[in-house]
């Protein structure tokens, strides 16, 4: 099943965590932080302005993105766990 975005919505996968410290230390799964770094797999055509014009996204599919802890509603596609957010809800593209 293919699901595209509407409006200025934007379909994040979340990228794994660390498995490690930097001193090396292995973190275990319990203890580990939900990441707040993902890869965009679609984003819809943009807002729309009060006169109907349209806004374009400055996200694009296959950006890496970092957003908020709690930001987006998780959903679940083809068996696949994903993120539904606002554009506005992105803090910056990763390069």
């Amino acid at each position: 099943m293919a699901l595209t975005p509407l409006h200025d919505r934007v379909l994040v996968r979340r990228t794994e965590g660390e498995e490690k410290t930097a001193g090396g230390l292995y973190i275990p799964e319990s203890a580990k932080e939900k990441p707040s770094e993902g890869e965009v797999i679609s984003t819809g055509p943009g807002a729309r302005k009060d006169n109907g014009e349209l806004i374009a996204m400055d996200i694009k599919a296959g950006d890496k993105v970092l957003f908020g802890k709690w930001n987006g509603t998780e959903i679940t596609v083809d068996g696949e766990d994903l993120l539904m957010m606002k554009e506005s809800d992105i803090m910056g593209i990763l390069s």
